[in-house]
Order: C-alpha cells, then sequence, then structure tokens
C-alpha cells in the first residue's frame, strides 16, 4: 500500500470540493482549480477529507495511487494558500521590470527579454533588492513550468555564476583559464 496514497487530504473551512466522474473541482478563497483523473482509482470526497483509494492492485493503480493523492493535496493547498517561487537575478546590469503577469529581462542581450505568463501567474519584484523576483500561483505544476522558463532565458553560468537562478540554488562553479602552464 502506498504511504503516501492512504493519507487522505484534509479540506479546510472555505473549501469545496466536487467529484463528477473522472473530474476534480477544488473551489476555495484563492480561486478554482480542475483536473482530470484516470479511472482506476476511486476518489471520495466528504465535508473534511478526499480520500483516494485503489480499485485493484495492478502496477498502473499502484504507481498512480501516491501521485493522485498528492495532486489533490496540492489542488486544496492551492487554492487556500497559493504558491511561490522565488528567483535571483545575479549580475552587473542584470535587471527586471514586473508589471501583474508580464516581466521584462534586461540580461545582458541586445534587446530586452519581454515574457507574458498564462492567466494566474503574477510576477513581483522585491522592494528593497530588485534582483528578486517573485512568483505567485494557484497551480503548482504551472508555476514550476513558468520558473523554469524564466530561469531559462539566462541559465546561471559556472565560471562566474551570472544569470537567473532558484533561490538557495547552488551553482557548481570552475576554475578558469590557468595563468601558469603556456609555453616557455
Amino acid at each position: 500500500m502506498s504511504r503516501i496514497g492512504k493519507n487522505p487530504v484534509i479540506i479546510p473551512s472555505g473549501v469545496t470540493v466536487t467529484i463528477e466522474g473522472e473530474n476534480v473541482t477544488v473551489k476555495g478563497p484563492k480561486g478554482e482549480l480542475k483536473s482530470k483523473f484516470e479511472s482506476g482509482l476511486e476518489i471520495t470526497a466528504n465535508e473534511k477529507e478526499i480520500v483516494v483509494k485503489r480499485n485493484d492492485e495492478s502496477i498502473k493503480s499502484r504507481s498512480l495511487h501516491g501521485l493522485y493523492r498528492s495532486l489533490l493535496a496540492n489542488m486544496v493547498e492551492g487554492v487556500t494558500k497559493g504558491f511561490e517561487k522565488k528567483l535571483e537575478i545575479i549580475g552587473v546590469g542584470y535587471r527586471a521590470v514586473a508589471n501583474k503577469n508580464k516581466i521584462t529581462l534586461n540580461l545582458g542581450y541586445s534587446k530586452p527579454i519581454e515574457y507574458t505568463a498564462p492567466q494566474g501567474i503574477e510576477f513581483k519584484l522585491d522592494e528593497e533588492k530588485k534582483n528578486i523576483i517573485f512568483i505567485t500561483c494557484i497551480d503548482k505544476q504551472l508555476l514550476g513550468e513558468v520558473a523554469a522558463k524564466v530561469r531559462s532565458f539566462r541559465k546561471p553560468e559556472p565560471y562566474k555564476g551570472k544569470g537567473i537562478r532558484y533561490e538557495n540554488e547552488y551553482v557548481a562553479r570552475k576554475a578558469g583559464k590557468s595563468a601558469a602552464g603556456g609555453a616557455k
């Protein structure tokens, strides 16, 4: 039995869960999330909790058991608290300008990069330090995709560490060219 899958998802007050066949809708104070789950698992909900049960012991249903429970837990957490990722811009002259779901990045290229995020994503900059980007969303998967896309515009390079990185991301540094060892 999946250790994650057998735990019920607690539904906080103010959140409603509706299950119609394979479609699950979670509504809360921050918004609404919908998702479609394959058959093979039974998803039931009452006022207090969501329970995911397997119909059989096939490899597919065993592997999806914990996954579906985690996805449902993320949906409930997203509509109550929301999710946030922090990206850090490191480099001389690198900066960003954020405006709701649009961000403009100056990253050392000849032209600035303008990126408009999908609906539901919101960009903010740190007030004190303008080099930290806060990305918020209620959908954890969409948030991860957008954060990875923004990071891909200028990944951290290993020599000076310049670029966009996740907060507290470790970048392995390489030594530069060696002055010794050339022609004698």
